[in-house]
């Protein structure tokens, strides 16, 4: 599909919405319109009024919209956003009466949907009234909305916890046995890289000290630490005591309430890694089987079987684990909505304290092919994530966080479910922005957040083993200027 502007030039508004109602299209972008499929998005502003409309044609057929809002007198950020705002519905109005149904989502295409209703409730609606702008507005069907709504409420009561001076700790671990066909994190095998293993725990260990030298000498406190990958438990036992003894020897934890680690591939569990785990403290783990076919498992590149998933969950509540994540992954090559159905009521049988439903995520880089298999998938998935909702709220699970991303197969989303009063804290702050995150490790992003305005400032490690180890001598040189923003 060719596209153009006209009076703006919000490309990536316009391609995000064409891309988030068409995902199979090629999108082009030109000083005018040709043959085939094409979009025109025209801007005009007079007497204060910003003026928007979208001209389509699909399969020969010409679709139009309009819509406008009053722009006089607005500062430079409502103002981008209105316009933004108002480029979109058009597109998507447009689009829409060509396709078959309208997405779940409706017109939003952001990752943080709660986020956005919490902003709505926070600037003075009820949470009822937030809804009906979210299906409204946005045309956000009432199943994600109610979803929205709740990871919202979710997330403004956890927020009465977090004082000016609480932050969260992420720890990267980027290894893992082996790569599973779908993964898109920066993440190393152990056959092509364990040799890094040591010197990257050597220069990890150095930016935890630095690190905390830091958050001392800022006066912060410590909530919660999530140590994420890859996958962690890809170290071995002594690997991990080394690391989590440099996380207590360094940081004051007399005020954490929550400390994860993801123990995501089971084929990496052992009972003496476990015993590392429970020794230095850690509370909560994730075992991730994504799917409880083997068929399926197989066909992603997992070198697990379901049986080890058993045995792993088995052996983490022996070794004290009072609460256990579990992800699943909808769309997996191979996987049914009855297999998958099947693979839910087994996670709920298992009864651990959260079940995060995962949508398959779409590479950025592939090809148009994979892309409409992906789309044609999209009856399938949906009929995944619908009969794993009712499941688990039947058995007593809410959704307590959601995210959306760009490439989501059918542009769905991923929950994390919970039994009561089982929240993870950290999964709610990272993702809704509520406090600073320090990360740690290759790949890591630091945020600092003005809880006050809202206001985000990040700061990057290098992505890959190799370059962060290179990189010992200045890696705290960007949490230094997030602590201390006006030195």
């Amino acid at each position: 599909m060719v596209y153009t502007m006209e009076g703006h030039a919000l490309k990536h508004a316009v391609e995000e919405m064409l891309f988030h109602l068409l995902p199979t299209v090629q999108l082009t972008y030109a000083e005018a319109v040709g043959e085939g499929d094409w979009c025109r998005s025209i801007l005009t502003e007079v007497d204060g009024q910003a003026q928007a409309k979208a001209i389509v044609c699909l399969d020969g057929m010409v679709r139009e919209s309009e819509s406008r809002a009053p722009v006089e007198g607005l500062q430079p950020l409502d103002y981008k956003r209105t316009i933004t705002e108002l480029v979109k519905t058009t597109v998507y109005n447009a689009v829409v009466p060509a396709l078959p149904e309208p997405p779940v989502w409706g017109s939003l295409t952001g990752v943080r949907p709660a986020k956005l209703a919490r902003g709505l409730i926070e600037r003075g609606m009820s949470r009822g009234e937030a809804a009906e702008y979210l299906r409204e507005h946005f045309h956000v069907s009432p199943a994600r909305t109610a979803l929205t709504i709740r990871a919202a409420a979710t997330a403004m009561e956890l927020d009465r916890a977090i004082g000016p001076d609480d932050i969260s700790l992420y720890v990267g671990i980027p290894f893992c046995p082996s790569r599973c066909y779908y993964c898109s994190f920066v993440s190393s095998t152990t056959a092509q890289s364990g040799h890094l293993i040591e010197p990257y725990l050597d220069t990890l260990c150095r930016e935890i000290e630095e690190t905390a030298a830091l958050v001392r000498e800022a006066g912060k406190r410590v909530q919660s630490v999530y140590i994420g990958g890859g996958t962690p438990t890809t170290l071995d036992e002594n690997q991990l005591a080394r690391l989590l003894a440099a996380l207590e020897k360094n940081f004051d934890f007399s005020a954490l309430r929550e400390y994860t680690v993801e123990a995501g591939r089971p084929d990496t569990i052992t009972p003496e890694k476990l015993a590392a785990l429970r020794a230095a403290g850690v509370g909560r783990v994730s075992i991730n089987p994504q799917s409880m076919d083997d068929a399926v498992l197989a066909a992603i590149g997992r070198r697990h079987s379901a049986q080890d998933v058993l045995r792993a969950y088995d052996q983490a509540r022996q070794a004290g684990f009072d609460a256990v994540n579990m992800d699943v992954i909808a769309g997996l090559t191979g996987d049914t909505a009855d297999s998958f159905a099947r693979t839910i009521d087994t996670l709920i049988g298992l009864a651990p304290e959260n079940i995060t439903v995962h949508t398959l995520a779409i590479k950025r880089g592939a090809d148009l092919t994979d892309k409409a298999a992906a789309s044609a998938q999209r009856d399938t998935v949906s009929r995944m994530l619908d009969g794993a909702a009712q499941a688990l709220q039947t058995a007593g699970y809410g959704p307590y966080y959601l995210y959306r991303q760009k490439f989501t197969a059918g542009g769905f989303e991923n929950v994390g479910w919970c039994k009561p009063d089982t929240e993870c804290f950290y999964n709610v702050t990272m993702m809704e922005e509520l406090q600073t995150i320090l990360s740690l490790g290759a790949g890591g992003v630091s945020k600092r957040v003005e809880r006050a305005t809202g206001w985000i400032e990040r700061t990057n490690n290098p992505k890959y083993p190799l370059e962060y180890i290179r990189a010992a001598d200045r890696l705290a040189e960007g949490k230094r200027k997030l602590l201390f923003p006006k030195q």
